[in-house]
């Protein structure tokens, strides 16, 4: 029998390693206080991000973490606490933070986000983020507004262009044209440049 609960905890601190190190997100947080309705309402909610929320004993996941990058989570892991886990660096924060303003019981304590420990200032910073649909949503606005503004400009030009059929060529017209090609081309290049910026912070 005491073997076997030794085999257990031996399963509880790897399955909690490898979660640790293979997951893009984990958030430690506090449910004192919590009741049981409210806390499966959160659950509901996290399970709809694909984010796994479990409850773990502080000394197992002290054990877990010991010797790794992580270690310095071992003062926060004291309490009734619960862990979520996600392959979105994002996902759990914003889901915690946001079900946590609304509920004081529940307490931002400690992650780690794509390898690196957050503390709870960081956790609302990054609560505030896009998830991984927000992002791509994000982009691809920003690639199509040149081209929509480009668009808006051939048509406005061709606009003038009928309205002054027969008549002589106006020179402000094709100023103008150039003026928004070249306005056009310099948003397209602001837009790379950010872009640039961003995968290679990411």
């Amino acid at each position: 029998m005491r073997n076997e609960v030794l085999e257990n905890k031996k399963a509880v601190v790897a399955e909690i390693q490898e979660k640790v190190l293979n997951s893009g997100s984990t958030v430690v947080v506090e449910y004192r206080g919590l009741s049981v309705g409210k806390m499966t309402t959160l659950r509901s909610q996290l399970r709809a991000e694909g984010v796994e929320f479990k409850v773990y004993k502080n000394s197992l996941f002290q054990r877990a973490i010991e010797g790794t990058d992580f270690a310095e989570m071992k003062d926060q892991l004291v309490g009734p606490n619960a862990v979520a886990f996600s392959e979105d660096a994002v996902a759990p924060s914003r889901v915690l933070a946001a079900f946590a303003k609304k509920n004081k019981q529940l307490i931002l304590k400690v992650g780690v986000v794509d390898g690196k420990v957050v503390n709870e200032e960081e956790i609302k910073e990054l609560s505030a983020l896009p998830n991984h649909d927000g992002m791509i949503s994000m982009l691809l606005g920003m690639f199509q507004s040149p081209i929509r503004s480009f668009a808006y400009a051939v048509s406005q030009v061709a606009q003038v262009r009928e309205a002054n059929e027969g008549a002589p060529v106006v020179e402000e017209t094709v100023v103008a044209e150039e003026t928004v090609v070249e306005e056009v081309v310099a948003e397209e290049a602001a837009v790379e440049e950010v872009v640039v910026e961003e995968t290679t912070e990411a």
